[in-house]
């Protein structure tokens, strides 16, 4: 399926992501603002109804180290009960040329070898998704 994704400034410190299909129709948007103290996003149907909550790691915990690899927990709905958690995503390492993001599925969401390993490129502008050493989607 092709998608396009479209990212709207409403203002220097808030912005939202539309996803299209590729005759136009809203499939899916996401919103939160780049300076959101909670560092939640919520990511809505067409409707607005929410569909999935992101949180970074530490949500609103001061104390917490800064660090370069930075981590996601995505709950169902606007949760964020760990019951709801469907699975995280963290950056392998802070080097961002070359990004690589190890992704943790729902029971799996415990530290280790992640369930599938996501790679990009900023200089040839694509993606892969591995499960092992296998390629399970490309773009």
């Amino acid at each position: 399926m092709e998608l396009v994704v479209k990212k709207k400034l409403q203002s220097f410190s808030n912005s939202h992501y539309d996803v299209f299909d590729t005759t136009g129709n809203i499939l899916l948007r996401v919103d939160g603002s780049v300076w959101n103290l909670q560092r939640r996003r919520v990511m809505t149907d067409p409707a607005g109804f929410p569909v999935i909550t992101l949180h970074e790691k530490g949500n609103g915990k001061l104390q917490q180290p800064i660090s370069w690899k930075h981590e996601w927990q995505i709950y169902e709905g606007e949760s964020s009960d760990p019951n709801h958690l469907l699975f995280r995503a963290k950056r392998s390492s802070g080097f961002r040329l070359k990004s690589n993001l190890d992704v943790y599925l729902g029971s799996q969401c415990k530290k280790g070898a992640g369930d599938f390993r996501v790679t990009g490129s900023i200089a040839s502008l694509s993606i892969k998704v591995r499960r092992g050493n296998s390629i399970i989607a490309e773009v």
